[in-house]
């Protein structure tokens, strides 16, 4: 029996299951596209907003958050392919406004690290651009001055900075907005016709409104549909079925090639994009085990595996490859229990359909490790963030964060305060910081740079130690 023969026969069973967890872990609606034997199948469940009961479909569209990265870093790869671009160069060969508040690191700055995550830019630098056509080039004219997380090729810091500035290279190179680009490179030739980057197009389809809540309890609508700049586009901002992002996925899968046979990468950049460039110190926070160009990287016990997580304000969505199996499985939520659902559900889905044996869910031992906090106790800082660690007063090897947004981001959110249980001599594991992001605790690693830079991490985002 065939993997595609074996999921039409059980096509009821997991209609009842996605039904089972997105209830328990209150998430209002979700869809579900999972690629089998070259075949698309699609689930759907629950509501596309609680405030009017409609129904989610499976050609509904959600925002798929960062998983956009993956189409952006596409687009990118065709454009090495064709030696428009050179992935070692400078971006400032490219891209000549563009600049740190470190001008050796500046010039030091390739595509290739933007990519991988490796070039030490910030993650959380937000700015609104405003609507028009210029709005990646007016974002990375802001974006000058910002500091650095960490030396460019010195560790991974997860960067959506780092991918507007490659949508304004994909921009410079090609001469068109990196939303045209992405239709006309991407979307038509693979018929993703259920995929766009701006509100207006998405008003012709169902369309997944966020939610928000506390941990445990049904979401209420969001404020707006929409809480994200049209220049966030690049690193968190294409909408889509889960069967668009299957069908990107396939061509991936395919070496390059669409289903009718027009090639849009070469094998070779496909495969690139899937070779490990920098390790993860983090393997939790999004179930990195390494990453390539573009793709996080995961190792399921010797299976290897390629994909993504995204999230916008309210929306959670989770891309999972297995290419042994030739397995690639799509989740997208309206908010909830997201991350849960996703735990609960991959762990069935990829187990039955590819062999996977995916990792328990993060948190501490029964009996936690005895740790030296000493060394960890400090002041740890980055573009935005400033993260304390103290030594906890009651058990012997806890201890306390305290994570506050500063500067441009102090209206974020007002100070988050975790205990941190330890779970090995550098992982700990925070309470307290909500099942979207992690099923029950938040990982916190201690780690030092190659050029000996103490750093703490949260988030995926290296924050060295200041004092």
């Amino acid at each position: 029996m065939t993997g595609s023969t074996n999921w039409t026969a059980r096509t009821a069973t997991w209609q009842a299951r996605l039904d089972e967890l997105r209830a328990a872990h209150h998430v209002p609606g979700a869809t579900l596209a999972v690629l089998v034997d070259g075949e698309i199948h699609e689930l759907a469940s629950g509501v596309l907003h609680r405030g009017t009961g409609v129904e989610v479909t499976t050609d509904s569209v959600f925002q798929s958050g960062s998983i956009a990265k993956v189409y952006t870093a596409t687009l990118v790869m065709q454009l090495a392919d064709s030696g428009e671009l050179d992935l070692d160069a400078p971006v400032v060969s490219v891209v000549p406004e563009f600049a740190t508040a470190d001008p050796e690191a500046t010039a030091a700055i390739t595509t290739r690290q933007l990519l991988s995550h490796t070039a030490g830019l910030t993650c959380d630098f937000t700015y609104d651009a405003g609507r028009g056509d210029d709005c990646l080039a007016r974002y990375v004219e802001a974006s000058k001055g910002v500091a650095l997380d960490c030396p460019p090729g010195t560790a991974v810091s997860y960067s959506s900075l780092g991918y507007n500035v490659l949508g304004r290279v994909i921009e410079v190179v090609t001469g068109r907005t990196w939303d045209q680009a992405l239709k006309d490179r991407l979307f038509t030739p693979l018929g993703l016709e259920h995929s766009m980057t701006l509100p207006e197009e998405a008003l012709s389809f169902r369309v997944a409104m966020s939610h928000l809540g506390e941990p445990g309890q049904d979401p209420d609508p969001a404020p707006a549909w929409d809480l994200m700049p049209r220049s966030a586009g690049p690193y968190g901002r294409v909408l889509v079925t889960a069967a668009d992002v299957a069908r990107l996925a396939r061509m991936h899968l395919a070496g390059g090639t669409a289903p009718d046979g027009t090639r849009l990468l070469s094998a070779d950049a496909v495969a690139q994009m899937q070779r490990r460039e920098a390790d993860v110190p983090d393997k939790w926070t999004v179930s990195a085990d390494g990453w390539g160009l573009g793709w996080t990287l995961y190792d399921w016990d010797g299976i290897p595996g390629f994909g993504h997580d995204g999230a916008s304000i309210g929306q959670y969505g989770y891309l999972r490859v297995v290419p042994e199996a030739g397995v690639a499985v799509v989740l997208l939520t309206n908010g909830g229990g997201a991350r849960q659902l996703y735990a609960a559900l991959f762990k069935e889905l990829l187990a039955e359909l590819a062999g996977v044996r995916m990792p328990e869910a993060f948190g501490p031992a029964g009996v936690p490790p005895v740790v030296d906090m000493s060394p960890y106790v400090g002041t740890y800082e980055r573009e935005g963030v400033v993260i304390t660690v103290s030594a906890g007063e009651e058990v012997s090897g806890s201890g306390r964060l305290v994570y506050e947004f500063v500067d441009g981001m102090k209206d974020f959110s007002s100070p988050l305060e975790m205990d941190l249980t330890p779970v090995s001599e550098t992982v700990f594991a925070a309470s307290g910081a909500g099942p979207s992001f992690s099923e029950d605790y938040m990982p916190v690693v201690f780690s030092t740079l190659s050029d000996g830079t103490e750093c703490c991490y949260v988030g995926m985002r290296a924050a060295p130690k200041s004092a």
